[in-house]
């Protein structure tokens, strides 16, 4: 099952970006550069998912089309 949850990210003072969720409790990911930081939150949203009895409720499943942010480096 693929589906969403949002997630909300912010550059730290010292330069690496991290990754919150109000959807997934305990989600808290860091990395160096955005791209980095949703790998490492994706994983992290997996592993408390199946260790915890998360309400899965929380990840809206996909449909047919949804928008996506696309980011890119200038």
């Amino acid at each position: 099952m693929e589906g969403t949850i949002q997630i909300h990210i912010e550059k730290l003072p010292e330069g690496y970006y991290l990754a919150t969720s109000n959807d997934i409790q305990g989600l808290v990911a860091q990395g160096r550069t955005i791209t980095e930081t949703l790998e490492i939150a994706r994983d992290v949203v997996k592993k408390l998912l199946e260790s915890q009895t998360q309400d899965q409720s929380q990840v809206k499943k996909l449909g047919d089309a949804f928008d996506y942010p696309l980011v890119i480096g200038l």
